[in-house]
């Protein structure tokens, strides 16, 4: 596939071995605790098919979870041979497929457990889908929520049910990455409930081989030992669970965005640009047209409010961002048309984070990543050289 220069992604696999290397050594060196790369959106938009067979082959993951079977085939297809844990809903006719890929189904709930279970025996299969029972603790989400004991008695049902292999459990935080008293407290009252539950499901006879409640932060503020793993999400990715949260590794972004400037124009004061004329020139101003757009996932809220970095210099949005081009007042800046440009990433000393654009417009570093557009090739780099150029 060829880098056609227009708007690109580049991802560094440098640093997504750093980031990964950083958290296995604070939360997974010398425990029994393992790292589950979260590799869904197809790797928060940096394109699953660039990370996770280097996360496989090259640094040694042996644990997956993504949203759905979709993209849990999509990883089987491109030889992903690890354990591959649907966090979310397959629908229950689809039990044959989670057993031809073997893939291992979350159980939302006990009507869920006996829609698929009446599946898999009416699909014939030879072993059974392998589930992980999810565990409602307080996130209010997805999972069988109660006291341990009803927890306890809905993981005992489920995992009697004809052709369900129940191998695990796990749970999900609301808070682990705000560290006030009161959320620290949810968290480990989070924390208590699902292994209460585990403790008790086992004394009745059924002990779950992997139960686990870490997520990203929690790995790195609110580790337990008994989490069987560690599910690494957006960290893996150089960002933070919380823009304001400090973490105690080094973590690089992965993600850098660039686009090209097309044209540069002089124009004089009392000049309106672009739809709407939300912007009018007060004094003689030159202005560069940059062919990126909210269709590439660049979001139109950063009118007028965001910047980019042209050589190294801060320069600002100027009218609003449009469906494939937006403006930046690049005044005083030496530039020429077809000139890279950055909208994500560092360049000359200066930097641009998903997060700082997340603070401009409402919204969070997660969404940011996960929302730049399949039409934006992704060119991954490695050790100093380009590896491949992927699609989402």
């Amino acid at each position: 596939m060829k880098l056609f220069k227009r708007t690109w992604a580049e991802i560094s696999l440098d640093n997504l071995a750093e980031n990964y290397h950083n958290y296995y050594d604070k939360v997974a060196k010398n425990t029994n605790t393992d790292i589950m790369c979260v590799v869904k959106a197809s790797c928060y938009g940096h394109s699953n098919a660039a990370a996770a067979p280097f996360l496989q082959n090259e640094l040694g993951a042996k644990w997956f979870a993504v949203s759905n079977l979709d993209e849990a085939i999509r990883l089987r297809d491109m030889g992903i041979t690890g354990e591959i844990l649907i966090l979310g809903y397959t629908a229950p006719e689809e039990a044959a497929e989670l057993e031809k890929y073997d893939i291992i189904q979350a159980v939302l709930d006990i009507p869920y457990a006996r829609a698929l279970s009446a599946n898999a025996v009416k699909a014939g299969l030879k072993k059974g889908v392998r589930c992980h029972i999810a565990i409602d603790t307080g996130m209010t989400r997805i999972g069988i929520r109660g006291t341990a004991e009803q927890i306890a008695q809905g993981i005992c049902e489920i995992a009697a049910m004809d052709k369900l292999l129940a191998e695990g459990a796990f749970t999900h935080y609301a808070v682990a990455d705000t560290l006030t008293e009161d959320c620290i407290s949810y968290t480990e009252k989070q924390t208590e409930l699902i292994y209460a539950a585990a403790d008790i499901a086992a004394q009745r006879g059924t002990a779950l081989k992997t139960v686990h409640s870490l997520n990203s932060a929690g790995g790195l503020f609110h580790y337990t030992p008994r989490s069987a793993l560690a599910r690494l999400g957006i960290t893996l990715y150089g960002l933070t669970p919380d823009r304001g949260l400090d973490l105690p590794i080094d973590v690089k972004p992965v993600l850098s965005l660039r686009s090209t400037i097309s044209q540069i124009k002089e124009i004089d004061a009392g000049v309106d640009i672009s739809y709407g004329r939300t912007f009018t020139s007060k004094n003689p101003m030159k202005i560069a047209t940059v062919t990126c757009g909210y269709a590439d996932g660049y979001p139109r809220a950063l009118s007028n409010v965001g910047e980019i970095l042209v050589h190294g210099v801060r320069c600002p949005i100027v009218g609003r961002v449009c469906m494939d081009q937006f403006m930046a007042d690049i005044s005083g800046v030496e530039a020429q048309a077809g000139d890279t440009v950055t909208l994500i990433g560092e360049e000359g000393g200066e930097r641009i984070t998903a997060d700082d654009i997340a603070a401009l417009t409402g919204t969070i570093g997660y969404e940011i990543v996960c929302g730049i557009s399949e039409r934006v090739p992704r060119a991954a780099y490695y050790k100093g050289e380009q590896v491949g150029i992927f699609k989402l």
